[in-house]
């Protein structure tokens, strides 16, 4: 269908696929070194929310080493970083309670000193609004659905989606015809698992030298709360309860100006009961004291969840390939051990912009491996910090979280990171064992105050995808669902995913059947993720549909 289509294209030095933290900093470094130059780089930006920070979700608590490098003067421009951390703390949960550690035991990537507890979304609005004062290009409402290629196999560009494809693959009568964007070079910042750079990194072999990536899920909420219940700046990070054995992952509560609070609870992906619901395991989280006396009387208002790229320096493969660039979590940039990828992933971005600019401007020809990206990323202060925690994710995956912790503080606070490397090198998906070998959950039901269900979060997402159009979760083998997954594995895709896209119905009349309810999905990845069968697969819906976060 897509041969038989008549595209117009368009053609720029550089085009840039995302607008999160790497893309956005990849552009406008790259327009700051031009303008300070005095050369013409044409840049644009494609980004597939509808509003630029529309699909960003994070904690967040930010290091603002990278923004500083791009905006030395980001307090005069008025960036929105308003809550200084001022106190950490570090908790090990139980059901009725939690160990406070000493500050002397909290591991120094831990530490938050000079750091922001901030809106992400906001924090790319802002980003994109200067951009855009730069007179780079920007197309919110623009997924990139295909990689376009040249006749010796380098990236050519890339493509947007048809608009206007029902829901069995017909032409509406709004049909649109995606466009073409052609470039010297492109720069995938698609964040975790990302559709093209996914097959990237099988077409090119970008992995071959690299451990296998390892993901978890991230979940939040946006709470305002009672005055008395709030303090300002305060960082509070756990782990232990609700998880339980052989289930890894750590919780976050972070207070905001103004009464506002965020909390979530990450879990990592390589666990093996199918029967655990990440979703309920968060609203468990919320109900022990250090949680539940701060949300005592308060309300909801916001709701995500996110997959994120956890594997760190070990399963950092090549950033480079012919005619394109890997940057952020798309490559795999996120430091773990901090519960942090913005700075990691920002720094990515302007090291791609100077090795791409110096390329450039030397009139260097298009469609070359730039691997002195590669080097120059590795050999900064983002790379290093990731070298230094690269045992991190593996030692609680081995350990469980009382030894890995231990393993961990030893290797950060005694060691450096001198400590022999720890590997993991089984991916998430393969990990989850039949449902008849393992214990089911009994979770107890949504008490409306601190725990709700599945339905009125999504709706907190403010998600949005117009109706009868092509569901852009795919399926390779549709008799899977129910001969394998629900066989097999009691249909995981129901628990795993945090938003209820995924439903077996007709299990009581025999007939059981995968349905997918396409229009709640959050664009949390998880589903391509966690697959058992790598059944699944994420690709980019029109663009402009999907959730809408605000100060998330």
């Amino acid at each position: 269908m897509t041969e038989a289509i008549q595209r117009e294209s368009m053609e720029y030095d550089v085009v840039i696929v995302g607008g999160g933290p790497a893309g956005m900093s990849t552009a406008i470094k790259l327009k700051q070194l031009a303008d300070q130059n005095d050369r013409e780089i044409s840049i644009c930006l494609l980004e597939k929310s509808g509003e630029v920070g529309a699909h960003i979700l994070s904690g967040a608590v930010i290091e603002p080493r990278a923004l500083i490098e791009l905006f030395p003067n980001w307090e005069e421009l008025g960036a929105p970083l308003k809550t200084p951390v001022k106190r950490d703390e570090l908790h090990m949960f139980n059901e009725r309670g939690s160990i406070k550690f000493p500050h002397f035991m909290i591991p120094p990537s831990m530490h938050n000193k000079g750091n922001y507890i901030v809106s992400l979304s906001n924090v790319i609005r802002w980003l994109g609004e200067q951009a855009e004062a730069l007179g780079i290009e920007i197309y919110p409402g623009f997924a990139a659905a295909e990689i376009l290629y040249n006749e010796d196999g380098s990236v050519k560009g890339v493509a947007t989606p048809n608009n206007g494809v029902d829901a069995a693959g017909n032409h509406k009568p709004t049909f649109e015809a995606g466009m073409e964007l052609h470039a010297k070079y492109t720069v995938f910042a698609e964040g975790c698992r990302g559709q093209l750079g996914k097959e990237l990194i099988a077409r090119f072999n970008l992995d071959d030298t690299a451990d296998t990536q390892h993901y978890g899920i991230g979940f939040k909420e946006l709470w305002e709360v009672d005055a008395a219940n709030h303090e300002a700046g305060k960082v509070v990070h756990g782990s232990g309860w609700p998880l339980s054995k052989g289930t890894t992952g750590g919780s976050f509560l972070y207070h905001l100006n103004d009464n506002l609070v965020t909390l979530g609870l990450i879990i990592d992906l390589n666990y093996s009961n199918p029967h655990l619901s990440p979703f309920d395991e968060f609203q468990r989280m919320k109900h022990p004291p250090e949680f539940a006396k701060v949300l005592q009387g308060g309300k909801r208002v916001g709701y995500g969840a996110r997959a994120i790229t956890k594997g760190g320096w070990n399963a950092l493969g090549k950033m480079s390939l012919p005619g394109g660039l890997l940057v952020g979590c798309n490559a795999g940039t996120l430091n773990y051990a901090k519960i942090k990828g913005t700075h990691t992933a920002m720094k990515s971005g302007i090291v791609a912009a100077e090795v791409l600019y110096e390329h450039l401007a030397n009139g260097g020809e298009a469609g070359l491996a730039l691997s002195q990206y590669d080097a120059a990323f590795r050999n900064s202060w983002a790379g290093k910090e990731l070298k230094k925690s690269r045992s991190f994710g593996p030692a609680l995956h081995k350990f469980g979280a009382w030894l890995g912790g231990t393993y961990n503080w030893l290797d950060q606070v005694i060691f450096r990171g001198h400590l022999p490397t720890l590997r993991d090198d089984k991916s998430d998906h393969a990990q989850l064992r039949k449902a008849s070998e393992c214990e089911k959950f009994e979770y107890p039901k949504p008490d409306g105050i601190l725990s709700f269900d599945k339905p009125s979060s999504v709706f907190l997402s403010n998600t949005y995808h117009e109706e009868d159009i092509f569901c852009h979760l795919t399926l390779k083998d549709a008799s899977v669902p129910v001969e394998v997954n629900l066989a097999d594995y009691d249909a995981p895709e129901q628990r795993y995913c945090p938003a209820g896209v995924y439903e077996i119905v007709g299990q009581e009349e025999g007939t059981p059947t995968l349905q997918i309810n396409g229009q709640n999905c959050i664009h949390c990845k998880t589903c391509d993720i966690k697959d058992p069968t790598q059944n699944i697969v994420w690709i980019a819906p029109e663009g402009g549909g999907g959730p809408s976060y605000s100060n998330m």
